[in-house]
């Protein structure tokens, strides 16, 4: 068992370190400071035809903070997972103490995905993804990038860059231009839970006329 606390974790991400674990059986946790970091520009992300033909015709619907331990066990339930207990522990008491957050898809009763993170000024620190319905995960991020424009945050870490947030418009910057991004960010206030839920349907309309 670590050190680690909640406090911890929050001073780790203002000043531009996350922790991970090399896999979920693995009770030591360590602290990684990428050179390139993955983002999401939060007026760059990109939605395909096919994502919006989806979303169009969707009859799934999104929460937040409904039921973040869900979330984050579905992120932690695959072979490769870097989610170990204590990092579960830690996430937990910040989603507690209003610092983390989850957005939820639901296909009516069943969560079909979700995406999780940490807030800290106008930041968002994206944590985890999952899916367990086509596109639930695309989805998730097209509502997460959608809240966190009109919530007023600047600044969306991916911390990095996959071929599946590539095709989303996620870019790699250099760690000198991550953080003065996140000097900016993390000065400034945001409200995760301020925006009201819509549907997919307004969320893709709002989208594309910002596109």
């Amino acid at each position: 068992m670590s050190d680690l606390t909640p406090e911890i974790l929050l001073h780790g991400y203002s000043i531009g370190i996350f922790p991970m674990a090399e896999h979920r059986d693995d009770p030591e946790i360590f602290w990684v400071d990428p050179r390139r970091r993955g983002v999401i520009p939060l007026n760059g992300f990109h939605i395909s035809r096919s994502l919006a033909r989806a979303m169009r015709r969707s009859t799934f619907h999104h929460t937040i903070n409904h039921d973040f331990q869900a979330v984050v066990a579905g992120c932690a339930d695959r072979e490769d997972t870097w989610i170990n207990a204590e990092i579960t522990a830690l996430y937990t008491a910040l989603h507690r103490a209003g610092y983390a957050h989850s957005l939820e898809v639901w296909d009516g009763d069943a969560l079909a995905g979700g995406v999780y993170g940490v807030t800290l000024g106008r930041a968002f620190f994206g944590e985890s993804m999952f899916s367990r319905r086509t596109n639930a995960s695309k989805m998730a991020l097209a509502a997460l990038v959608d809240r966190l424009r009109r919530a007023g945050f600047t600044l969306f870490d991916t911390q990095f860059l996959t071929d599946h947030l590539a095709s989303l418009g996620a870019v790699e910057i250099s760690r000198a231009d991550y953080h003065a991004q996140l000097d900016v960010a993390k000065r400034g206030n945001a409200r995760f839970s301020a925006p009201s839920l819509d549907s997919f349907q307004d969320v893709l309309q709002r989208m594309t006329q910002m596109s």
